[in-house]
């Protein structure tokens, strides 16, 4: 039976997903994942705990445990997996992205300095310890500028700041969230620095593709319909196809493309965003790994007369099959990432079968946990859930989205802090 190894966080999303493409293309998943190794395969899926901080001691896990029934591809979840993969693939002998390239891809100023010797646009950036004296760099910055962990995803810890005054309090308050708990467990040196940059302005999008080989195939571009001009940069909604006009997009390829190879990767899924300031293309990542979250469950392919998943596609891709004649669906499709709205303690949603019931709205998820304390952003990692519609356009998918959205009523109690004393 064909095996691909399959590396994910314990909190991806798209394990299922990946769990049910398999089953249809009857290959064998293999897991390894970052969970506790002396307890008795708590998930009952038989994964492989890994250390993504200890890379040697995890390659050696991996390929002790396949050295009776290698993979024969492997795919990453989640910007943290992506090193062990590329390292693994090549032990295995399979292709992937090279080590180097995936670190370099799930570090912003990496990134940066990447994109900037390959002359390609780059915003003016500057790194500072998080313990050192932050005053010098927020005096010489030219503002309005954004403030940025370099190892976190999903806009956690991004800042827009306008002054010195801004600057500083941004730093203060991305330091306090680089020494919480859930983020000091990850062991990465990286959270010790931050990016500053100077603010881009213009419309944001999203690119979801393929390196085959060092060859950039397209699967999607999506529109992010909602300004991210801060303070905050919290993603919403993701629209495909864009609207962007066709040299626009020929633009945003081609930059993709070249940041892509500015960074060194080379074969395996890609997830990009970048915004477009008049006719320049500025890219702001390139990740060695697909879309986040449920996301995935936007995007569907076609073949002839097959009907693909974005997992589907990649598990095929990953054993070598030729994937060229995958397209995404005539039909336009959307998701929404519903916000978190404020500090509590969550309770449930309101009116969920009413956003089920708008025109175009394919189905409505719900994945924060009731009863469990949830944080918005910069401080949070997570949304309330997704919401995911199709249409014949991409304007009626938007619309759509926001009535399912308009739909939702939030109960959150506040989270009241009880402090004791002895008496």
């Amino acid at each position: 039976m064909t095996r691909v190894l399959l590396i994910a966080t314990t909190t991806g999303y798209q394990i299922r997903s990946f769990g049910e493409a398999a089953g249809k293309l009857g290959v064998q998943l293999t897991f390894a994942s970052d969970r506790c190794e002396r307890l008795d395969d708590p998930w009952w899926d038989h994964a492989i705990p890994v250390r993504f901080h200890d890379e040697p001691r995890s390659i050696d896990a991996v390929t002790s445990a396949c050295a009776g029934a290698p993979p024969q591809g492997i795919v990453a979840v989640g910007d943290r997996p992506v090193v062990l993969a590329a390292h693994l693939a090549r032990v295995f002998g399979l292709p992937g992205h090279p080590p180097a390239a995936a670190e370099t891809s799930r570090n912003k100023l990496l990134t940066r300095r990447a994109l900037a010797a390959a002359g390609l646009p780059t915003p003016w950036f500057a790194s500072l310890s998080m313990e050192g004296d932050a005053r010098d760099v927020a005096s010489r910055i030219p503002y309005p500028a954004v403030v940025k962990p370099l190892a976190l995803s999903g806009s956690r810890g991004v800042m827009r700041v306008d002054n010195a005054s801004e600057c500083l309090s941004a730093l203060e308050r991305l330091g306090s969230l680089l020494q919480s708990p859930d983020v000091r467990v990850e062991r990465d040196e990286a959270h010790g620095r931050a990016l500053v940059e100077s603010f881009i302005p213009g419309a944001e999008y999203a690119v979801e593709g393929l390196l085959d080989h060092g060859e950039l195939r397209v699967l999607a571009v999506f529109d992010k319909p909602d300004p991210l001009d801060g303070p905050l940069f919290e993603e919403t909604l993701y629209v495909t196809p864009s609207l962007a006009s066709p040299a626009t997009l020929q633009a945003i390829v081609s930059a993709v493309a070249q940041a892509a190879r500015a960074i060194g990767l080379w074969h395996g899924p890609v997830h990009a965003e970048c915004r477009v300031d008049g006719d320049r293309v500025f890219v702001l990542e390139v990740a060695a790994r697909p879309i986040g979250g449920l996301c995935s469950r936007a995007l569907r392919f076609r073949s002839g007369d097959l009907d693909a998943s974005l997992e589907e596609v990649l598990l095929r891709h990953a054993i070598g099959e030729d994937v060229s004649g995958y397209a995404r669906e005539g039909a336009a499709s959307g998701v929404m990432m519903i916000p978190i709205p404020r500090r509590g303690i969550y309770r449930r949603v309101d009116g969920i079968d009413q956003a089920r019931s708008v025109a175009g709205v394919v189905d409505v998820r719900m994945t924060a946990k009731p009863d469990a304390p949830i944080v918005p952003l910069p401080e949070g990692k997570s949304y309330l859930g997704f919401i995911f519609a199709r249409g014949q356009e991409p304007r009626v998918v938007e619309r759509a989205l926001r009535d399912a959205h308009a739909q939702l009523h939030v109960i959150i109690d506040r989270d009241l802090t009880v402090v004791t004393s002895a008496l």
